[in-house]
């Protein structure tokens, strides 16, 4: 590990994931100008979800919570794979997130600050961001949620 990020990363205890490879036609992370954007990251450990169903149902909120902060994670992996080096993000702009909900379930943000948290904790004021949490019927795979992220890069 080298690097502010990496250091930071190590300091909280994580070690980021390999990146997921893609389950369909689509890459991990592009770099489109000074940003990066990631696929949607499911909450995959070691190439398999932890846990499947709708929160809300199957799957409690703090167990959403704590797989969006995985997703988080597997997105800063992807993000990573292709710039070589975290401490090369600005700032994170806009984290995407999408919760597979029980029908009744409206606690979408909540389950987002997981993701939103960790981002927070690595980068500090760089990590604050913008978002939208989306409850959805049914996410690929069965995953209870999935997270997007977009980075801006350092310029030069």
């Amino acid at each position: 590990m080298s690097g502010v990020v990496d250091a930071k990363l190590a300091e909280l205890g994580l070690t980021l994931p390999e990146v997921v490879p893609p389950l369909a036609a689509y890459q991990p992370a592009v770099v489109s100008g000074v940003y990066v954007y990631t696929a949607g990251q499911l909450p995959m450990v070691e190439g398999k979800l932890p846990v499947t169903g709708k929160v809300g149902g199957e799957v409690t909120a703090e167990e959403a919570k704590e797989l969006a902060r995985t997703c988080a994670l597997n997105a800063l992996a992807a993000v990573k794979s292709v710039v070589g080096d975290l401490d090369r993000v600005a700032r994170v702009v806009k984290v995407v997130g999408f919760v597979a909900s029980a029908s009744d379930f409206t606690g979408q943000p909540g389950v987002l600050n997981g993701a939103s948290e960790l981002l927070g904790a690595v980068f500090g004021d760089k990590g604050v961001h913008a978002r939208s949490a989306v409850g959805v019927a049914v996410l690929p795979l069965d995953a209870p949620v999935e997270i997007e992220i977009q980075v801006e890069l350092v310029q030069g």
